[in-house]
């Protein structure tokens, strides 16, 4: 064991705060290393270049165990039986005795730093604490050998700020690779500490994205977004992986995401119901299965990813007066409920269209909900207007059984 990884060891002041907050996480498959967002480290447990569920399971007990007090040679143990178990090749430091150590050494450092900020993030934001210490102070402490100036700075002029300041939501330690800073709660600034952060605190660094002084992908207060719902960095993620990949974890995270998505959508549902105004939101209602996918690329049909979304003016479009006099419509509870009803529909191909079509059971008629592939929508997701290039419902309404049961047409998906 090296110098640094004794060091490494000294991190281990567990505590369930700490704990806690790491066994929150959801296993996010990741190509890259900043595949996550900043914030969205709160939610997600990854390891760059993992994307099988069985590997980043193996992974995360050995980080728990880490966690909990294990050493740094117990972790890369337990490692090298997950990567050999699944059959993992060419991940970034593979292949070197120091390119292995290194690799090793990063993800149990970071692991460790980030759930003791979190789990120290949720014990100075204690409402008894705050009352009596409601002032947190920056302390210095490096890991590298030349300290980072800024940290230095920040350390050695005694910042200390109102726990509420926006300066800790980009600040609060680590604040990058190695760094071993850390925040103290007091009652007041002492009269030599400063009171303000220095002039230009928030510049952004163009090299990192980033706050001068704080390096790429930190600049987060860890714990501080653990409010934030799972189903927002799944849709994200769902984004940004091959469909395949998103539909498996889709699969696998079912029983979180359901639940929100759902209620994300009935709240789109009701507020659009009730002014019958569209404003071109867009909420995820689905997200297709490995199986689908799968038959869908059979017939030459790649898919983007897995995600499926609809938006308001499209509800609308369904809602619509016209429609409902001529009583093709889907009723108001199926479309309140439709992610649910999605997830017990039927999918069949319309092989003329290129459409995704979800056949749902109404007795003797049926519901079709029909879902343009690889479509490029703007749309206002989450409150951020974007353009993605996702699959999304255009048209909902009634039909008889055998206008797509008995149409060739219609390849039924799954059998």
């Amino acid at each position: 064991m090296d110098a640094i990884d004794i060091e490494l060891d000294g991190l281990r002041q567990q505590f369930q705060e700490q704990i806690d907050f790491f066994r929150a996480k959801l296993n996010l498959p990741t190509e890259r290393w900043d595949d996550i967002r900043t914030r969205a480290n709160d939610r997600a447990f990854y390891v760059a270049g993992a994307q099988k569920a069985d590997l980043l399971s193996d992974l995360r007990k050995a980080v728990d165990t880490a966690i909990q007090g294990g050493s740094i040679g117990e972790f890369r143990k337990a490692f090298n039986e997950a990567v050999n178990k699944s059959g993992w090749a060419g991940w970034t430091g593979q292949g070197t005795k120091a390119g292995e150590a290194w690799r090793t050494r990063v993800i149990y450092q970071t692991n460790i730093a980030t759930s003791y900020a979190a789990g120290r993030w949720a014990q100075l934001n204690d409402p008894d604490l705050v009352r009596v210490r409601p002032f947190l102070r920056y302390v210095h402490s490096d890991s590298v050998l030349t300290p980072r100036p800024q940290h230095k700075a920040w350390g050695d002029s005694g910042l200390t700020l109102p726990r509420d300041h926006p300066f800790w939501r980009t600040h609060f330690p680590p604040n990058g690779w190695g760094c071993q800073c850390r925040v103290t709660a007091v009652r007041l600034p002492r009269d030599t500490d400063a009171k303000a952060p220095p002039e230009g605190w928030d510049a952004i660094d163009p090299k990192t994205g980033e706050q001068v002084g704080i390096d790429k992908g930190w600049g987060y207060a860890p714990g501080a977004n653990t409010s934030t719902p799972y189903r927002k960095f799944i849709e994200d993620k769902l984004l940004s992986v091959d469909a395949p990949i998103g539909a498996a974890m889709a699969a696998s995270l079912a029983s979180v995401l359901q639940a929100e998505t759902l209620a994300t959508w009935q709240k789109l549902f009701d507020s659009t119901r009730s002014t019958l105004q569209a404003k071109n939101e867009a909420a995820m209602v689905h997200t297709l299965s490995p199986a689908v996918i799968a038959e869908l690329k059979k017939q030459g049909i790649q898919l983007d990813n897995a995600a499926v979304w609809i938006r308001d003016a499209e509800l609308m479009h369904a809602l619509r007066d016209t429609k409902t006099a001529r009583g093709v419509t889907l009723s108001e509870d199926v479309l309140r409920n439709l992610p649910i009803e999605l997830n017990a529909a039927t999918p069949y191909l319309d092989t003329q269209d290129l459409a995704l079509v979800y056949a749902i059971d109404l007795g003797e008629q049926l519901g079709k909900v029909v879902v343009r592939v690889n479509y490029n929508e703007k749309g206002r997701f989450d409150g951020e207007r974007q353009k993605i290039v996702s699959n999304f419902i255009s048209t909902a309404g009634v039909v008889k059984i055998v206008n797509i049961t008995k149409d060739a047409r219609y390849l039924k998906l799954g059998g």
